[in-house]
């Protein structure tokens, strides 16, 4: 564990914010620079315990995903090299675990798109019949595919803060009726080119979180990370089964542990033993592997 970052400290730069997992620094009025560090943070609340790996599997993940989806929708992405925007006694934070980034406009929306009923989804489904003010069939069970993919945003909350869940009509109302309707379209098509690619490669994406940006110019830009174990919920096609909640290759692992320590999900989180931190090292590993190799 003596290789894990858990939160970088260049000088070079100068620090723009401190995310739940990624550092943001400043090159210059038209580039960033996001160091991923080995943070894991469960049910908002980022915990004492790195998790070592974490960061370059993560950015290696999302740099796949950009590079492979960015004929649906520009990205982020700069295409230069993280390490020569830092001193040269920096590049060992930022190696591996680093993007240059154009500097956009984030919208202050989570794109989240659900192509299976599982999660917070379930929950207000057995309570509602619906997901997000959404009304679905009668009868559908636990981890069973939707008839279509939803696109059910949330708000983006602070470090330690609950996002909240919103319906389209609220989602019109903080990014104009137009925006809204192109983050909507454009997430869910990056979602279903990515399931199909996923199931080619033994994984089923069960759900996904989008965040967008825009140039100078208005354009809809993909941003921030895609399609990690992080912000989606990665099911082994050859263990899933409806009724029941499949394995994930995500930190939904961590957040069941969580879950059974009797935590109370409140900051402080508690400190992870270390069997629990090399399995959630190997899961996000496994899915680095299964995807990208």
């Amino acid at each position: 564990m003596t290789d894990a970052l858990y939160e970088s400290t260049l000088q070079s730069l100068p620090l723009l914010h401190k995310g739940k997992v990624r550092d943001i620094y400043a090159v210059d009025d038209k580039r960033m620079l996001i160091v991923t560090s080995d943070r894991l943070s469960a049910f908002d609340v980022v915990l004492p315990t790195a998790i070592p790996g974490k960061g370059r599997v993560l950015t290696a993940v999302a740099d796949f995903w950009f590079r492979k989806l960015s004929g649906i929708l520009p990205n982020q992405l700069t295409g230069e090299d993280p390490e020569a925007v830092v001193a040269p006694g920096e590049r060992a934070q930022v190696a591996g675990r680093s993007i240059v980034v154009k500097r956009l406009k984030a919208l202050p929306v989570e794109a989240i798109v659900r192509g299976y009923l599982v999660g917070s989804g379930w929950a207000d489904y057995q309570k509602t019949g619906q997901v997000c003010g959404i009304p679905l069939p009668v009868g559908l069970r636990l981890a069973q595919a939707l008839p279509q993919a939803l696109f059910t945003p949330s708000t983006k909350a602070a470090v330690g803060e609950h996002d909240e869940n919103i319906d389209f009509v609220q989602c019109g109302k903080l990014l104009g009726a137009d925006l809204a309707a192109r983050v909507r379209d454009a997430a869910i098509r990056l979602y279903q080119a990515a399931a199909e690619y996923a199931l080619t490669r033994g994984i089923i994406i069960a759900d996904t979180k989008f965040e967008f940006g825009l140039d100078e110019m208005g354009t809809l830009t993909l941003i921030d990370e895609v399609l990690t174990p992080d912000s989606s919920r990665f099911w082994p096609l050859d263990q899933y089964r409806v009724g029941s909640n499949p394995p994930s290759f995500d930190k939904q692992y961590v957040r069941d542990w969580l879950t059974q320590s009797g935590w109370n999900k409140r900051a402080p989180g508690p400190e992870l033993p270390a069997g629990v931190v090399a399995r959630t090292a190997e899961k996000y590993e496994e899915a680095r592997r299964r995807l990208v190799d």
